[in-house]
């Protein structure tokens, strides 16, 4: 079995890669997103630009969250309104929003003060996907890499909107078993979701494809687990998953 790893590690990629050495896996690691002649592989970790051309030329599927599953969330699990809109609409927006891509990267995820801040068409096709959320704080913020419905590894990764690593408390690990019992069939079998505190209460921040979110102080091993049911062969996917595949994943491409 082989995990193919993009040309740039970050610190989060080594572990899982390492954690992959110890399992007995074989990696590899593209110099370039040209998938060479002869690889073979059934499972990636990558960010999106690089998992769209590889994953493909390699049979490789990748499971994401649907895009409007934040946006389809009631408020007691959000603490905040979450719209789901091509970016045409948004740029009528004319007070400050959160804005952010359900699955990629193709807008910055910030607070735009207006609409019209957003990247134009232009730069965009206008019915490009956003999710648009209310202005919120969040005191503190965990990953969850969950697996079959349970949370099977987690971390903190920030508080107040700066970088802060630490273990996961049993309160964020009991708020996403609580997630998963009434929507964790909206969601793929491994995924990650991010959730945090708003003023005292429990709520989502967003849902992340785990073969491309970093672990942060996760147990490498356990992620690594996620990881792989997250990005494998694509015919090792059921019915079950089969709805969350990310599209380009299912699509037959040439190799470069």
């Amino acid at each position: 079995m082989t995990l193919v790893l993009p040309p740039r590690l970050t610190a989060s990629a080594e572990a899982v890669r390492d954690a992959a050495h110890r399992r007995g896996l074989r990696t590899v690691q593209l110099p370039t997103f040209a998938v060479p002649d002869g690889l073979r592989a059934g499972h990636l970790h990558a960010g999106p630009s690089f998992a769209d051309v590889v994953a493909p030329a390699l049979d490789i599927a990748l499971l994401q969250a649907p895009e409007d599953w934040l946006a389809r969330l009631p408020y007691d699990y959000t603490r905040r309104e979450i719209l789901a809109m091509p970016i045409r609409e948004a740029y009528e927006l004319r007070r400050p929003a959160f804005v952010k891509s359900p699955n990629d990267k193709e807008i910055r995820a910030v607070v735009y003060t207006d609409g019209s801040r957003l990247p134009g068409p232009d730069q965009l096709d206008p019915q490009t996907p956003v999710l648009v959320s209310d202005v919120v704080e969040f005191t503190a913020e965990y990953r969850l890499h969950l697996l079959d419905g349970a949370v099977h590894t987690g971390s903190q990764y920030a508080e107040r909107g700066k970088l802060r690593l630490g273990p996961l408390p049993s309160d964020a690990s009991a708020f996403g078993a609580e997630l998963l019992d009434a929507y964790g069939h909206t969601l793929p079998t491994a995924i990650v979701v991010d959730v945090g505190v708003v003023d005292g209460r429990w709520a989502v921040v967003e849902a992340n494809a785990a073969w491309a979110s970093g672990i942060y102080a996760a147990d490498p091993r356990r992620a690594l687990d996620v990881v792989l049911r997250a990005a494998g062969p694509i015919g090792a996917f059921g019915t079950r998953d089969r709805p969350y595949l990310r599209p380009s994943a299912s699509l037959p491409q040439p190799r470069l």
